[in-house]
């Protein structure tokens, strides 16, 4: 079988918490790559997520929640992944939901076509050639209600529209877009969101127990509590660019990542900068403790085929050791996994980097350490665009052990962007890409 053959069959799955197993469709499997990757890291192998109605997961989970999920199945489960403690056992978090762009009058549109989903915390175990869901957890507000995927505030985050583009939805502001996840000794879970952007506490049962949001953001009306306890400097993240990876140091204190550079002054510098910024929590003092200058790679150099600087992201952050961290930066086609120690002398928190005002900012700076900033040095683990195998739009790692990792991708619920994500009759017209979980070897370790 050639390196990328894929051998793939139904099989029966199960979930726990009230999902009964005649609901649940079987997962397709793909076949292990044996070739010689670039790199001497190789994939050991690949297990699909298979076809389950977003309609039927969500409902079981709160009931009434969808009425109607156009034809999409249950995806983006990708945006994160974390272990369980139990070999093949991951937490997995879902995107804010399913989601796309239309063009209408020249201006792009945000739709939700299924605005009723509501964010889930998704255990699954990855065993031989099966997948199977263990527990779903509903992401909710202090009333057991759904938080939504919904936009939080008009005139910051886009507006909300449905699946045509055509009517307009309304804000919500308990809806959390989504990403990292970690899981706290308690049980409970931190959860980072892109709306914010915000560091989220989730009890073990789903409910949110506080969201901390920066300094000035100014969030009323949610059904949560809400903590203005991050640095005001990331009022200024890009659309649909807060938070993303989010990691747990052996200590306990969390790295939240800010996936790309921020738009200080204006947008036009957050496109063209290579400077993004990583911050420390302590869930014991409940406030950031440090921040620090993340530099990436060369767009051309993450990915060759790419000349576009404002396709760089950070999707994901993993603890590999005290104050170490796996830092994933991409492109949606390619992706390098990069190590950083993070240092006190690293520490940016409360200079005048922190402050708006600053000219030119620490975005506009082309060198910024020779503008005597202390950006994180960094080494390359691995270049997974050079690994045969891997799929794109990886946003979710795992440390397996010493020399293998878990990775899992956005298949973005199978929607593509414009009027040809749905047919005539309202129903998803799926673009095919699966969510797939990936073990990848490392010829050395990290």
């Amino acid at each position: 079988m050639s390196p990328n053959a894929a051998v793939r069959r139904r099989v029966r799955r199960s979930v726990a918490g009230g999902v009964p197993l005649a609901l649940l469709a079987g997962l397709a499997v793909a076949g292990t790559a044996v070739g010689a990757p670039s790199g001497d890291a190789r994939v050991t192998d690949s297990v699909t997520l298979g076809d389950l109605p977003l309609g039927t997961f969500s409902n079981a989970l709160l009931p009434g929640t969808v009425d109607d999920d156009r034809g999409v199945d249950l995806g983006g489960i990708g945006s994160d992944i974390y272990p369980a403690g139990r070999k093949g056992e991951f937490w997995t978090v879902t995107d804010r939901e399913p989601n796309g762009q239309i063009k209408v009058d020249g201006k792009k549109r945000r739709t939700f076509p299924v605005p009723g989903f509501d964010p889930a915390i998704v255990k699954i175990r990855v065993s031989g050639d099966t997948v199977k869901v263990l527990a779903s957890i509903p992401v909710t507000t202090t009333s057991g209600k759904a938080v939504t995927g919904l936009p939080n505030q008009e005139g910051r985050d886009e507006a909300p529209y449905s699946y045509d583009a055509k009517t307009p939805l309304t804000y919500n502001p308990n809806g959390l877009d989504t990403e990292g996840i970690v899981r706290a000794a308690d049980g409970s879970f931190w959860l980072v969101d892109e709306y914010g952007p915000s560091l989220v506490h989730v009890s073990a049962r789903g409910k949110v127990l506080t969201r901390y949001v920066p300094k000035g953001l100014n969030l009323t009306g949610a059904d949560y509590p809400v903590v203005e306890a991050l640095p005001a400097i990331l009022l200024h993240r890009k659309v649909n660019r807060g938070f993303e990876g989010l990691a747990q140091l052996p200590g306990g204190d969390l790295v939240m990542a800010v996936q790309s550079p921020l738009s200080v002054p204006d947008t036009e510098a957050g496109e063209a900068s290579l400077t993004t910024r990583l911050l420390r929590f302590s869930p014991k003092k409940r406030a950031v403790t440090a921040e620090y200058a993340y530099r990436f790679d060369p767009v051309n150099v993450v990915d060759p085929g790419e000349d576009d600087t404002s396709e760089l992201k950070i999707s994901s952050v993993v603890a590999v050791g005290r104050d170490r961290l796996l830092v994933e930066e991409r492109t949606d086609k390619a992706a390098r996994l990069q190590v950083v120690q993070l240092s006190r002398r690293a520490d940016i928190l409360g200079d005048k980097w922190d402050d708006d005002t600053t000219s030119p900012s620490l975005e506009q700076l082309d060198n910024p350490a020779a503008s005597g900033v202390p950006v994180l040095r960094k080494r390359l683990v691995v270049d997974l665009g050079q690994v045969e195998g891997i799929p794109g739009k990886i946003e979710g790692v795992a440390r397996v052990d010493h020399d293998t990792l878990a990775l899992i991708n956005d298949n973005d619920f199978g929607m593509t962007d414009g009027p040809e994500a749905f047919d005539a009759q309202g129903r998803l017209v799926d673009s095919g890409i699966e969510t797939t979980v990936t073990y990848v070897r490392l010829p050395r370790g990290f």
